[in-house]
C-alpha cells in the first residue's frame, strides 16, 4: 500500500491570522467614519431605534375593537376611591411612608402617589404587590 506522505512529517509553526472583511454598514457605523464624513461635510444619516436606551415598563394594552367601537375617545380607567382609601389606611397602620412601601414593592414612590390620588390606571401586578406588603385585599374591588 502507498503512503500518503512521501517523506518526513514536519510541523508548520508559522501563525495563521483569519480575518473577516467588514461590510459597508459596519463601514458606516465606524465612529471615525462618521467623524470624517462630517468634516468633509457629506451628508450623514441617524436613524433611531423606537425605545433605545429607554427602561420604560409597557403601557397598559387597550382593545382594539374598543377603540373601534366606541364613538367618542375612551378613557382609561383609573384606580377607584375605595381602593385608593384602602392602600393609604393599610399604609398609615402600618407607619409606612410612601417611599418605604414603594421600596418594599420594587416601584418608583411616584407609582405609589398616584394609585393614593387616583391618577394611576390600575395595574393587577402592582396591586398583587401591595396587598401582599399590606396585608389588604384591593383587587375585586369595584365602585367609583
Amino acid at each position: 500500500m502507498p503512503s500518503r506522505y512521501p517523506g518526513a512529517i514536519t510541523q508548520d509553526w508559522e501563525p495563521v491570522v483569519l480575518n473577516k472583511s467588514r461590510t459597508k454598514s459596519q463601514d458606516l457605523r465606524d465612529p471615525k467614519a462618521v467623524n470624517q464624513a462630517l468634516r468633509a461635510g457629506a451628508p450623514v444619516q441617524t436613524i433611531r431605534k423606537a425605545d433605545a436606551g429607554s427602561n420604560k415598563k409597557a403601557a397598559p394594552v387597550v382593545n382594539a375593537r374598543k377603540l373601534d367601537e366606541a364613538g367618542e375617545p375612551a378613557s382609561l380607567d383609573r384606580v377607584s376611591s375605595n381602593v385608593r382609601q384602602a392602600i393609604q389606611k393599610a399604609r398609615l397602620e402600618k407607619k409606612m411612608s410612601q417611599a418605604d412601601l414603594a421600596k418594599q414593592i420594587n416601584e418608583r414612590s411616584q407609582v405609589v402617589q398616584e394609585y393614593e390620588n387616583g391618577k394611576a390606571v390600575p395595574n393587577q401586578a402592582v396591586l398583587a404587590k401591595m396587598e401582599k406588603v399590606l396585608g389588604v385585599k384591593l383587587r375585586g374591588k369595584t365602585g367609583k
